[in-house]
């Protein structure tokens, strides 16, 4: 890759074999389940999602099967990949080999990057779009061109994955509407760029319309009532200072700067705080502007080390370079201690790690839900267990039911739930009459069933405070009406 200099392939190299070493950690994220069966089931969008993740996930299963270092080592790869054009991107805006080795540090040792880097998600392909994109459009903003084109396809590809990344050159474009370069966008290639992306997106597009638009339901309900990664409106802004590490926030600041200073690139600097302000009006979770850092950093990186190089004398310039060390050294160990299973499962209770990100508590205590269900299923006589389904709250459950099903039907029922894409995989056959319920609220079930008893409790067995512990397992006979009424009310998007 052209300006990408051996120490830059280093770190990335690095970054990926890191990841690859942690991959088989904790155990598989809640989310993984979904997209692996998401991706068993091909479409061209989900209620809550383009294809792209889901696709990658199930090829990854078909690959490698339950073996969780395979199935995460696309995930490795998106994040060296990131770490990589981030250098890449330093050397388009001027950076020398020091500047580039850097950025690609910076990112490296960020929290953002190592989580996404550790699972499988959208987020995960989603920085690497956003780098990729980056990079490709500050060539273009300078340069025009067929590289529109390839920023284009870049952006299509992005939009496969996460909508999100359509706020990138929409940003860039208001930016240069705002303070220039206008010429920019003159002439065709901007607009056949708009005109590829636009192409590859089209079939999701399509099924979007045809379904009714479900995304947009689902981005109401992140807005409205949140999930996984929503937090208070207030906290939008502080949290920016801890999405890669705080203590490289200097490093971004220099760069915002540094775009900010430079007539061609100062498009880039307005996009920044403009699509922080449309995020936090719309409600979007902080780390929705994680994909403008890479750039950031890369931006600051050489202005970083000229500050080093201003030193005034052997002495200050020694302190200086220590701190820049520092920074990043002990960057690289909070980000490895917080986002990577480095404590033993049993330490994780009671540390402040669980609050600061849960992709490790919601990684642990699947073996014993599924041993729960799977207890409360072997406790049915045969014969009726041909007749019996897992009725589950989220697609969590489901999928970790169908995942362990897979390696043993006969220890688990077939798993169903109403939430998210899940529900269109449903409902169960009007044979099932017997239900192992997880997470359903037991008034609904004692409306729909004339038997409904305990059968049992999730306990992970380390006292870990997570979405499962502690939730009852019922037991479920006698059911009084169709699945035809049940299903409806079952439905659920967030």
């Amino acid at each position: 890759m052209t300006g990408v200099t051996g120490m830059t392939r280093l770190i990335a190299l690095a970054t990926g074999a890191v990841l690859v070493a942690f991959a088989g950690g904790y155990g598989w994220h809640r989310d993984e389940f979904y997209y692996l069966r998401a991706g068993l089931h091909p479409a061209l969008g989900y209620v809550d999602q383009p294809p792209l993740t889901p696709l990658i996930a199930g090829a990854g299963y078909q690959l490698f099967g339950d073996w969780l270092v395979g199935f995460r080592l696309p995930a490795a790869l998106a994040a060296a990949l990131t770490v990589l054009l981030t250098g890449a991107l330093a050397g388009q805006l001027g950076a020398g080999r020091g500047g580039r080795a850097l950025a690609a540090g910076a990112v490296a040792v960020s929290a953002f990057p190592i989580a996404t880097g550790h699972v499988v998600s959208t987020s995960t392909f989603d920085l690497l779009a956003w780098t990729a994109l980056s990079l490709l459009l500050v060539r273009a903003v300078r340069d025009g061109g067929p590289v529109w084109l390839a920023a284009g396809a870049v952006a299509g590809l992005g939009l496969q994955n996460k909508a999100l990344i359509i706020a990138l050159p929409a940003a860039v474009a208001l930016g240069l509407l705002a303070v220039g370069p206008r010429s920019a966008l003159r002439g065709r290639w901007p607009w056949l760029g708009a005109g590829v992306a636009l192409l590859i997106w089209a079939p999701h597009l399509a099924w979007q319309a045809a379904n009714g638009w479900p995304q947009l339901t689902m981005a109401d309900s992140i807005a409205t009532v949140g999930n996984g990664g929503s937090v208070g409106r207030w906290l939008f802004l502080p949290f920016q200072l801890v999405l890669f590490s705080p203590l490289l926030v200097p490093i971004w600041l220099a760069g915002w700067r540094a775009l900010h200073r430079e007539p061609a690139l100062r498009s880039f600097a307005v996009a920044f705080p403009l699509l922080a302000v449309l995020l936090l009006a719309a409600g979007g979770k902080p780390y929705y502007l994680a994909g403008m850092y890479p750039l950031l950093l890369a931006a600051g990186a050489q202005p970083t080390l000229r500050w080093v190089a201003r030193a005034a004398g052997p002495r200050a310039a020694r302190l200086r370079r220590g701190l820049l060390a520092g920074a990043l050294a002990f960057s690289a160990a909070i980000t490895a201690v917080l986002m990577l299973p480095v404590l033993p499962a049993r330490l994780l209770p009671g540390t402040p790690i669980v609050a600061i990100q849960p992709i490790s508590a919601e990684s642990i205590g699947w073996p014993e839900f599924t041993a729960a269900v799977s207890a409360a299923y072997r406790a049915i006589p045969p014969p009726e267990q041909a007749e019996t389904v897992a009725l589950t709250r989220n697609y969590g459950q489901a999928g970790a039911i169908d995942l362990f099903r897979d390696r043993d039907p006969s220890a688990l029922p077939p798993a169903y739930s109403g939430h998210n894409a899940y529900y269109s995989w449903g409902p169960p056959p009007e044979s099932a009459r017997t239900v192992v319920a997880v997470g359903v609220d037991e008034t609904r079930l004692r409306e729909w069933f004339g038997s409904v008893r305990p059968a049992g409790r999730v306990d992970n067995g380390i006292g870990l405070d997570n979405e499962e512990q502690g939730r009852p397992i019922w037991l479920c006979r006698d059911r009084r009406v169709p699945w035809a009424v049940i299903w409806p009310a079952l439905r659920r998007v967030g």
